[in-house]
């Protein structure tokens, strides 16, 4: 799983609250586990104005023009901001997979649905809950080729006028990102402890090895 340490990227306006994860990645795209490969199907049924359907190739799919996504100023955007319970409805984790797989490392929201939130972390996407004032006045100042930089060690937010916004994280999934650490990779931090848990159990009980 790729760090996250600061990141300074183009922020993208999704002025919508409870966007549900069937929106986020619609069902059909759920075939696959293969945790890549879904971020062209990102908001599909927004995003596009045909059904999207699992390997089509979007290239030449009719674009939606005036979803945010496709326009030109929100290209290669990094940071999505946007309303309250962002991630809601079922707990697929192929919303995280696709946010990510599309380019985004952050999202900032008012809040989120607590599965989604979870699943972010899992995958190494940011989600920064802020007071929905704040979030109102992110709104207000953001237009085409509006930056933000996320300092996730000093847990702050500097906007391009230097102003510095406060955020809460907790310490284990600071942590993790910072270190780049999904589930698996945790569990290998302790590898060699582990391996001599095995070894020891394998001498004091060798029946339950006999066929290994």
């Amino acid at each position: 799983m790729q760090a996250f340490t600061i990141l300074t990227g183009l922020v993208a306006p999704l002025d919508r609250a409870n966007v549900d994860t069937d929106a986020i990645i619609p069902k059909q795209f759920l075939k696959s586990i293969k945790r890549a490969g879904f971020g062209p199907y990102l908001f599909d049924e927004w995003r596009y104005l045909d059904h999207g359907e699992p390997d089509m190739d979007c290239t030449n799919r009719p674009l939606n023009p005036d979803f945010v996504l496709n326009k030109p100023a929100y290209q290669g955007a990094k940071i999505l901001l946007t309303r309250e319970n962002f991630g809601c409805g079922s707990s697929r984790e192929h919303a995280p997979w696709a946010l990510e797989d599309f380019g985004f490392r952050a999202i900032i929201a008012t809040s989120f649905a607590d599965i989604f939130y979870n699943n972010c972390f899992k995958n190494g996407l940011l989600p920064i809950t802020l007071a929905s004032d704040v979030i109102d006045g992110l709104f207000q100042d953001l237009q085409p080729e509006y930056q933000l930089t996320i300092d996730l060690l000093a847990q702050k937010i500097i906007t391009p006028t230097g102003v510095a916004i406060d955020f809460d994280i907790d310490g284990a999934r600071k942590y993790r990102l910072l270190n780049g650490l999904d589930d698996i990779g945790l569990s290998l931090q302790h590898a060699a402890a582990i391996k001599a848990y095995e070894s020891a159990r394998k001498t004091r009980a060798p029946w339950l090895f006999a066929d290994c």
